[in-house]
């Protein structure tokens, strides 16, 4: 039938979905924030341990399983990782965890207390984001990056979603 009439059976049901999309997004938001303490947790590590002492922790970490499979996959990348590890290269990675952690912590605790201007920002930030992760795949061909890459893409939809809902429902002035 016509186009501009919903039955309170379908009203119903698009707000069944609005609210498992806020849902969604809640848990996305939330899961960022978590990925961004452990960011900041590892900068503050490379900053404070020497790269011998984390190749040996990494040697230890991955001794059994590389004796098991001296092919696995992870644990060959951590070790090749940890054995090329430098001053510089440490505090660059230190640098970026902290800042991009930082970054994140601050746009997740807007997103979570809804302060608009938080949703364009957050748009911004996992866009490039998303940007330079392509970048370093492009370069490194981690698995791990196109996952990571995948989950931001998610919460950027998500973030864009919520964000108009919520200037949909803003009073007009």
């Amino acid at each position: 039938m016509g186009g501009r009439f919903f039955r309170a059976a379908d009203v119903r049901t698009m707000k069944l979905n609005e609210r498992r999309i806020h849902q969604l997004f809640r848990v996305g938001v939330v899961l960022k924030g978590l990925h961004a303490v452990i960011e900041i947790v590892g900068g503050a590590i490379f900053y404070w341990v020497a790269a011998p002492t984390v190749l040996h922790w990494v040697n230890l970490l991955t001794r059994a399983e590389l004796t098991e499979d001296p092919r696995d996959f992870v644990a060959t990348h951590l070790l090749s990782a940890a054995q090329h590890l430098s001053g510089a290269t440490q505090s660059f990675y230190a640098f970026y965890l902290v800042s991009h952690g930082l970054i994140k912590v601050v746009l997740v605790a807007g997103l979570l207390r809804e302060k608009l201007i938080a949703y364009p920002l957050s748009l911004i930030a996992l866009a490039g984001f998303v940007a330079y992760q392509l970048y370093r795949y492009s370069y490194t061909h981690a698995f791990g990056l196109i996952l990571l890459t995948i989950f931001d893409l998610i919460v950027l939809v998500l973030v864009w979603h919520e964000w108009r809902l919520l200037r949909r429902h803003l009073p007009t002035e």
